[in-house]
Parts: structure tokens; C-alpha cells; sequence
């Protein structure tokens, strides 16, 4: 489910996080939407077979011409994970001018003001390694997954959001403890036992947050093969 979500809203699909594959008005919505906009494999004349009483029939053999290899009424969702992965394809194949022009335009090019990199060399890997470890951030045999963690925590602990946060005081007057211990030192304790706590929270959260990006970088990168693409009539 959360693939499919991620690939419509990928292809800039109008409603992707509100869709449910139980229900076969979303199915059908999302079918006729990836051939409408993005596949186009039918002429326009024939693709009202995909939106009429027998559209579950019509789909079934609409992915068969398409040479997927799942059948539409037992593997449904497979079935429209892989009718996805192709308008995916077809969609980079018709944008790759313009998306390698703007890659060329990132690209950092040799002049005298710029010391060439190169990220396959055993001195830059070394430099990841030392910039991990000074980070403490666990290893892991991908250096660039490493470099890219290192980023997600500098941003996270070093961002002008950061950085004002680490800049405001609190003090133990101003905080409510939720309950009379009986004595002022005792109140002031448990204040101080209640703040540390709430940071250690804190620290967790933004541990989770960063799991969470790390993982969404492995699974957000979808590798296509153009070739398979085809431009319908």
C-alpha cells in the first residue's frame, strides 16, 4: 500500500493518501487515470471499456496486452503495483532530456576555484569513516548511506531550527510538576527529573525520525529500465 501511494504520488496522482485498495471505485479511478494521463496505450476511443460494468474484465485483459505478469483478479494489487512501476517508466522515458539537463546543471565541474572529488577514492571513504565515527553513528558497508546519515544528523542537530531550540532557557520556577511531593527541595527535584526526561523524548524522537528517513531513502529511489517503456497511439 505505502508503495503504491509513494509511486502515485510520484506520477503527482490528485488524491494518493486517501485511496483504498479494497474499494473498487478507487481501482477503477486509478486505472483509468494512469492510462488516461500517463500510458496511453489505447486511443481515446477505446479506453471507455476501462470505466464501464465489465471494467474488471477489460482491465484484466488491458495488463495482459500490456505483458504484466500478474493476473488482475487474483493478484490485484500486484497487478496495479506493476501497472505503476510501467507508467514510472514511461514517465522518465518522455522527461529524461529535461531531467539530465537538470542533473548536468548540479554537477560540479573542474575549475580553478573547485578541487575535483572523487567519491570512489579510498581517502574519501576514510574521511565518511572518521566523520561517522566522530558523529557516532553506527557503521554500515555503504559509505554513501553513511554520508547521507551524517547530513540527516547535522541537519537535524545543527539547522537553524536547531540551533535557536539550543538557545532557549528554561528554568525550574516556570515548570509544573503535576503534584506536591510536600517539600520545596523535593518539588524542585522532581522538576528537574520531569525535564530530563522530557529531553530524553526528545532525543528519541528525533532518533525515530531519523530511522525513518533513512529507511524512506532506501525504498524512495526506484531504479527504472526505459527501454521497457512504449508511447500508446
Amino acid at each position: 500500500m505505502l508503495s503504491i501511494q509513494r509511486k502515485l504520488r510520484t506520477l503527482q496522482y490528485h488524491s494518493p493518501d486517501h485511496i483504498s485498495l479494497s474499494s473498487e471505485d478507487d481501482v477503477k479511478n486509478i486505472v483509468n487515470w494512469l492510462e488516461n494521463q500517463k500510458i496511453r496505450y489505447y486511443s481515446v476511443r477505446d479506453r471507455g471499456v476501462l470505466q464501464g460494468e465489465e471494467w474488471r474484465r477489460n482491465t484484466a485483459s488491458y495488463l495482459k496486452q500490456l505483458k504484466c505478469p500478474y493476473g488482475f483478479e487474483k493478484h490485484q494489487n500486484a497487478a496495479l503495483d506493476w501497472l505503476l512501476n510501467y507508467a514510472v517508466r514511461l514517465e522518465f522515458a518522455e522527461q529524461k532530456d529535461n531531467i539530465n539537463d537538470r542533473a548536468a546543471k548540479l554537477r560540479i565541474t573542474e575549475d580553478e576555484n573547485v578541487t575535483p572529488l572523487d567519491v570512489n577514492s579510498v581517502q574519501f571513504k576514510n574521511s565518511v569513516n572518521k566523520l561517522r565515527e566522530y558523529l557516532r553513528i553506527p557503521p554500515h558497508h555503504d559509505y554513501l548511506q553513511v554520508l547521507k546519515a551524517c547530513r540527516i544528523l547535522v541537519e537535524k542537530r545543527l539547522g537553524a531550527n536547531a540551533v535557536k531550540r539550543s538557545g532557549d532557557k528554561m528554568t525550574l520556577s516556570t515548570q509544573e510538576i503535576g503534584f506536591d511531593l510536600g517539600e520545596t527541595s523535593l518539588n524542585e527535584a522532581g522538576k528537574a527529573l520531569r525535564l530530563l526526561h522530557v529531553d530524553e523524548l526528545r532525543l528519541l524522537q528525533t532518533q525515530i525520525n531519523e530511522a525513518i528517513v533513512a529507511a524512506q531513502s532506501q525504498t524512495a529511489d526506484p531504479k527504472t529500465d526505459t527501454t521497457l517503456g512504449q508511447v500508446g497511439r
